[in-house]
């Protein structure tokens, strides 16, 4: 890509960021109020439940729907503002209620739709429903707060939605702060309904339903993804930025120099090699913030052999070059989940690191005893659209595994089917990061680890005793027993540990590039960038 045409193809206001004329007041304000972000990947759905919908979709569907209630914000000493897990209010719901049996909710009731239609409980109840209803990744999240069945979500007047609760579930309120309880659209959604697609999710796919402080304008897919402030939204402060351009430029080396060029505003997931450059240089402002209850691991599948062996896992564990991977491809810029001394106790606590380091000579002895002394072969997966990380990662991985005689070819999928690819569940070996939205540990174990889970147990790992370790963390939580819950958390911590499905490496820090007039960035649970709180001088 060249800077002409970049600059270009984002429209006069955002030509005016590096043109060196004087500005006119006009000039200047359109320049303030537009903000130009670069990234590896975009969206390849517009919509959250959307079947398959990848990660950068999460942003487009964050900034575009409210949910009843978000997180309070808290200014960290770096001044980073950061999410406060436990503090929540009202987003849509200008006042809610939690009593011991269900939670009640009052809606605003000046709120709009994008098209000018009045938000009401029946679309809040239409979106609840679907959220429970439509299945995949969507339901299970609702799921991991005990809210699964339509019955739940009560309308009492056109302003107010009661949720029933099934059961004492500490996750229950917390779950409805995260991305999938959008409020939608529902008679748009309706309109564009079909018999075999009941809830419009071909129509939500490409375009927006929601009432959200921003809409989608134009949405070229792999291209670029524009965005404009919704004038009457009344569910926050009147976002500063009027318009998002968000730019896809695959090569790294083009987002760094359009960054440091002026040509862009933001970037978030350049190299760790960049990354520690631009902050050495202090041309530019950059945050790093570990991940929420995050982890990148190397995963595999354990119904697959050579994989359904314990020791062939514990091998690979002891064969990854832990060392290597935070030096040449992180640079530092992220916290090891590796090598914790023999004789240190487990802690109540996630993410933290397992006692597995690089040993050639014990991964060989261990694969020997699984009765491959000679190795095997096999793929090596990762998501292409997250390259900047995954690719030299798996570069050396597939380096020291052959030390061990395990030949790996390496399958880089693109980044818009990655999610449906891994929940085939037929890669057999392969590097991914989930970070739970909710951070409990016994959240991202229901994810990762228990056997019901056909989302994110990409492992396809199922354990009696693991299921009821957590299980009974989440119950000893709702009840306030903490020594249960103490001792169920090492529990499955251990037990994940010692059968090792997936290996833990570190816990990556989102980094962010911005130029020093850009202001507002907010650290939030999904990871993916606020424009509601940017301001841009």
């Amino acid at each position: 890509m060249d800077r002409r045409n970049f600059i270009k193809s984002t429209g006069a206001a955002a030509a005016a960021i590096s043109a060196p004329a004087v500005f006119t007041s006009a000039q200047a304000q359109a320049r303030s109020e537009t903000l130009v972000i670069v990234s590896e990947s975009g969206p390849n759905n517009l919509d959250v439940m959307g079947v398959g919908t990848n990660v950068p979709g999460y942003e487009a569907s964050w900034n575009c729907y409210d949910r009843l209630i978000t997180h309070e914000m808290r200014t960290l000493s770096d001044g980073t503002q950061y999410y406060e897990r436990d503090k929540l209010k009202g987003e849509l719901a200008e006042d809610f209620v939690v009593g011991p049996d269900s939670a009640t909710f009052k809606l605003r009731k000046n709120a709009t739709f994008h098209d000018g239609a009045p938000v009401t409980a029946k679309d809040v109840k239409w979106s609840l429903d679907r959220s429970v209803t439509v299945g995949g990744f969507p339901t299970f999240q609702m799921s991991a707060g005990s809210l699964t069945k339509p019955e739940q979500f009560v309308i009492v007047d056109d302003h107010t939605i009661r949720i029933d609760f099934l059961r004492k579930d500490k996750l229950t309120i917390p779950d409805l702060a995260v991305i999938v309880p959008a409020i939608m659209n529902s008679e748009l959604c309706k309109k564009n309904a079909t018999a075999a697609d009941p809830w419009a999710l071909e129509f939500t796919k490409q375009n927006t339903a929601g009432g959200g402080a921003y809409k989608v304008v134009r949405w070229t897919p792999g291209t670029e993804v524009v965005f404009e402030r919704n004038e009457t939204w009344v569910s926050g402060p009147m976002p500063k930025t009027k318009r998002i351009i968000w730019r896809i430029v695959p090569s790294a080396g083009n987002r760094r120099a359009l960054l440091e060029r002026g040509d862009a505003d933001i970037s978030f997931d350049l190299p760790n090699k960049d990354f520690a450059e631009i902050k050495a240089s202090g041309k530019l402002a950059v945050v790093s913030t570990p991940y929420t209850s995050g982890i990148q691991y190397i995963g595999m599948n354990v119904t697959k052999p050579p994989f359904d062996n314990p020791k062939v896992r514990q091998a690979v564990a002891y064969a990854i070059p832990y060392q290597k991977i935070m030096d040449a491809v992180l640079f530092g810029l992220a916290k090891p989940m590796y090598g914790a001394a023999a004789d240190k106790a487990t802690e109540v606590a996630w993410p933290q690191p397992h006692k597995f380091n690089t040993d050639m000579a014990k991964a060989k002895a261990l694969l020997t005893e699984a009765g491959f002394p000679n190795g095997f072969e096999t793929t090596l997966s990762f998501d292409l659209g997250f390259a900047g990380v995954n690719e030299p990662l798996c570069v050396l991985v597939q380096e020291s595994l052959a030390q061990i005689g395990i030949k790996t070819t390496i399958n880089k999928v693109p980044g818009a089917n990655w999610r449906t690819e891994l929940n085939k569940k037929e890669l057999p070996l392969f590097t991914n990061i989930f970070s739970g939205w909710l951070n409990y540990p016994e959240y991202f174990f229901y994810w990762c680890y228990h056997g019901a889970n056909s989302v994110f147990n990409t492992s396809s790992y199922v354990s009696p005793p693991m299921d009821a370790f957590i299980e009974g963390a989440r119950d000893a939580a709702a009840a306030g027993d903490q020594a249960t819950y103490d001792k169920d958390v090492k529990g499955f911590v251990d037990l994940a540990f010692a059968e090792v499905p997936r290996i833990p490496l570190y816990q990556p820090y989102i980094n962010v590039a911005m130029q020093k007039n850009v202001s507002g960035y907010q650290y939030w649970f999904h990871r993916r960038l606020d424009y509601r709180a940017f301001v841009k001088s």
